[in-house]
């Protein structure tokens, strides 16, 4: 092969392969975090319930006999009335009973409509975007009994075939759910 033809094969390798390359440095540490990285981050600790202080069971075990189940949710009452959303705030976490042990799977964020749309909050309009995540809308009147709400649901811990967002789960149940009967699993105080 001739000197030419060699620095030309080698002058194509690089231009087609540099690009490639930066795209990997930069994917390196300097990307932003991503809603789910966010939440394990922020609930690493709350895989063992005892250490969700601040967060008490809401006594049961929300399902739906063709779309899996949602799971336990434990909430943290201030962070749902306080109209704020913020990623390592989860107003919510889930859990699955299994083997008589409680398995964290994720969260779910939620504002009431009321206060996410009031002017004064300066909230943009529409429904809120998370990290990029867009909310859903519940209207009132609902299964639980709360004014209209926007909410997201992240499987932070459990992969959901149906998408990391979806509500339900189909691989959660709550066949083995029989409430809170372990003393210390409501953690308000």
């Amino acid at each position: 092969m001739n000197t030419k033809r060699l620095a030309v094969i080698g002058l194509t390798a690089v231009v087609v392969t540099a690009p490639a390359v930066g795209a990997l440095a930069a994917s390196g540490d300097d990307h932003p975090p991503t809603l789910i990285e966010t939440v394990r981050t922020a609930t690493e600790a709350f895989h063992d319930v005892n250490n969700a202080t601040g967060y008490a069971s809401l006594g049961a075990c929300v399902s739906g006999p063709e779309e899996g189940a949602m799971g336990i949710h434990y909430a943290n009452a201030p962070l749902i009335g306080d109209g704020v959303l913020d990623a390592s705030q989860p107003e919510l976490l889930i859990y699955e009973q299994r083997d008589g042990q409680l398995h964290l799977l994720g969260v779910e964020y939620i504002v009431l409509a009321a206060q996410w749309n009031d002017p004064a909050a300066g909230n943009p309009p529409g429904a809120p975007v998370l990290q990029g995540q867009l909310f859903n809308y519940v209207p009132a009147p609902n299964r639980y009994g709360l004014d209209a709400f926007y909410e997201l649901h992240v499987w932070a811990w459990r992969d959901n075939p149906k998408g990391p967002f979806a509500d339900f789960n189909p691989d959660v149940t709550c066949a083995e759910y029989a409430g809170e009967v372990t003393a210390g699993m409501d953690h308000s105080g």
